[in-house]
């Protein structure tokens, strides 16, 4: 088979990669970088999957991380439609699916996740469709001429994400959800309830506490049932029920994994192979910020691993320090922002009024910010990114400032 070698072979054809692969060429010009992907497009934002591109309003083009030309001005090679068969981290060599052989001197392995799969009765008619990729999307955007009533499967970011996207294009939807609120095991039972009444106000129809048990129709689908015996009207259904990572490739090559199905790497993004990182969905790090081992999904995290893993596979020996940020938005209903995340907390502070459409809303354990959201207000998203990194103990007047809508919060940042 063929073989040449690479200075830099990027895994995964994402955010993570592409965020790698500009870093790597700021800091050493004349290296050599592949980047090997497996779906047909470059890098590109997910995002816009349940929000602009899948209402119309952005084109396949707008979401990409860069346009495909910038990666040959930048000597980058980009291989789309395909994928690493193997990876032998000893030899630093990868068998691509095109039969050709790559060595390298170091490596990021960031193939990302895969949607998890609900097997129940009726998984196999038309109009069921899961959502991760820019296919995906494309796929249900086809379908909506031809469906009014829509039912999301899973109350978190990508069920009530399309709820409010689809709903905004005049559709009819329904969420079946585990949960008694959305977003309920992210944020809690009392931002959740928040969010509930946001959609119910909008037209969204929610079905709470409900489990799926499959689907009803002849050849395409026209109903959701749950374990309850409840039928929900659907001429599309789209699930929203997490993802998997993929690390069939890092079991194969014998790499270290985590607890969570993640690959486990030290806090420098370096897994149990030397010379060999990981980034996105499958990094499950030494979180000096968590006090734990962490695997966070999340544009954003991907975004920045990817930096700092690109700073540490030239050698660098940088920490992965950063505070995880995410956001959402709800069609034009509300942008909530978010930091932490937050595995646990004994106290909740709410800034501001709900009803209101903005106010932040703090968790704290043991008197220390664990995390925080906010809806208009992302001066406090600010001040709980400091007070996260700083990880320091609050004192009940400190605490109290957190809900205090005209407190001045800057005040719990100021060095002494």
């Amino acid at each position: 088979m063929p073989e040449r070698h690479v200075d830099y072979l990027l895994i995964g054809g994402g955010l993570a990669s592409a965020s790698a692969a500009e870093r790597l060429r700021e800091l050493e010009p004349d290296a050599s970088i592949t980047i090997v992907g497996r779906e047909s497009d470059p890098p590109y934002h997910r995002p816009p999957c349940s929000k602009s591109f899948l209402a119309g309003k952005e084109g396949r083009e707008a979401t990409y991380v860069q346009q495909p030309e910038w990666y040959a001005q930048q000597g980058i090679e980009l291989l789309t439609r395909t994928s690493v068969s193997a990876l032998d981290a000893a030899a630093k060599c990868a068998s691509l699916s095109t039969r050709e052989q790559i060595r390298f001197g170091k490596a990021l392995l960031a193939p990302g996740a895969n949607v998890r799969r609900l097997p129940v009765a009726g998984d196999d008619l038309d109009g069921i469709h899961y959502l991760r990729t820019l296919g995906n999307s494309e796929a249900i955007r086809a379908e909506l001429e031809q469906a009014e009533r829509v039912v999301m499967i899973g109350g978190s970011y990508i069920g009530c994400e399309v709820a409010a996207t689809l709903s905004s294009l005049g559709k009819r939807c329904a969420i079946v959800m585990l949960e008694q609120v959305p977003f309920e095991r992210t944020f809690g039972a009392r931002v959740g309830a928040h969010f509930a009444q946001l959609l119910a106000d909008h037209g969204v129809e929610l079905h709470r506490a409900e489990q799926l048990s499959g689907f009803l129709g002849e050849g395409r689908v026209q109903a959701v049932q749950t374990a309850s015996g409840k039928e929900i009207a659907a001429e599309l259904v789209v699930i929203g029920a997490g993802a998997v990572p993929e690390a069939r490739l890092a079991r194969s090559a014998g790499l270290a994994l985590g607890r969570s199905g993640g690959v486990r790497c030290s806090c420098k993004l370096e897994t149990s192979a030397p010379g060999i990182y990981a980034a996105g969905d499958i990094c499950e790090y030494d979180s000096k910020l968590h006090g734990a081992a962490m695997r966070i999904e999340h544009w954003d995290v991907a975004h920045n691993q990817g930096l700092v893993a690109a700073e540490n596979m030239v050698g660098r020996a940088c920490d992965y320090e950063v505070v995880p940020y995410f956001f959402s938005d709800l069609a034009d209903w509300a942008s909530l922002e978010y930091v932490g995340p937050a595995r646990e907390w004994d106290e909740e502070l709410t800034r501001g009024q709900m009803a209101s459409g903005a106010f932040s809303h703090w968790y704290l354990k043991e008197g220390r910010v664990a995390g925080a959201l906010a809806l208009g207000r992302s001066e406090d998203i600010d001040v709980a990114r400091a007070l996260l990194a700083d990880g320091r103990q609050l004192d009940p007047e400190q605490r109290a400032l957190l809900g205090d809508e005209d407190a001045d919060l800057s005040v719990l940042t100021r060095a002494d």
